[in-house]
């Protein structure tokens, strides 16, 4: 289950986050990565500080308060955000995010991007399963929100640079395929409430919800 979640910033909110974050001091990103992953990482993170702090702070409740992320992901809590660089050829080869993030499950993994593909060349984040790889450069202020479980990698980025929060949910629910039918069945009511609704129907529809939930959530 892959999504992309936008809307969560107006123009102004992202370009000053945008600003910031490209101000703050960056250090070798490895320094977060698991043994496996660090043999194949190649980016800059922001060193932890106030700034960067307040900036992960702002995202996590534009996050939190968002209905389509809520949605697709239903979080719990944040197990670890940080801000990502990459330039200069740099690029994170092909890796699965760490189960256990500072003591919390890892259920859903997300890149904001600060920065539009037109600033840059190259870094995409490619997503893989059996079947395929998929490959993303989304717009500035766009999130892609992905299960933990994926393989994935960012290629090369060739020219520009590449700005983007990164983060990890610990989920209400953390069996993907359990979201997905939460998440059509969001949308179901969404339709619902946007056409000639039978009340009925649409209360039998949030009751299913709404238990599966009560089963689910742990």
């Amino acid at each position: 289950m892959v999504d992309l979640v936008g809307g969560l910033f107006s123009r102004h909110e992202l370009a000053a986050l945008a600003e910031a974050a490209a101000a703050l001091p960056f250090e070798d990103g490895r320094a977060t990565a698991g043994a496996l992953a660090r043999r194949v990482k190649a980016n800059m993170q922001a060193k932890p500080g106030p700034e960067r702090d307040a900036i992960l702070r702002k995202v996590s409740a534009s996050l939190m308060a968002h209905d389509g992320f809520r949605s697709v992901a239903r979080p719990r809590a944040f197990a670890r955000m940080l801000i990502s660089r990459y330039e200069g050829g740099q690029a994170y080869g092909l890796h699965v995010d760490d189960a256990i993030m500072d003591g919390a499950r890892t259920d859903v993994s997300f890149t904001l991007c600060l920065s539009g593909p037109e600033a840059y060349e190259g870094g995409a984040l490619v997503l893989s399963d059996a079947v395929e790889d998929r490959a993303f450069r989304p717009d500035a202020g766009e999130a892609i929100v992905y299960p933990s479980d994926m393989l994935h990698r960012v290629t090369p980025v060739t020219a520009g640079a590449r700005l983007a929060v990164v983060g990890w949910v610990t989920s209400w629910v953390r069996d993907p395929a359990k979201r997905r039918i939460l998440r059509d069945l969001d949308l179901a009511l969404e339709a619902e409430a946007a056409g000639a609704a039978d009340p009925a129907q649409t209360a039998r529809l949030a009751l299913c919800r709404s238990n599966l939930l009560r089963l689910w959530a742990e």
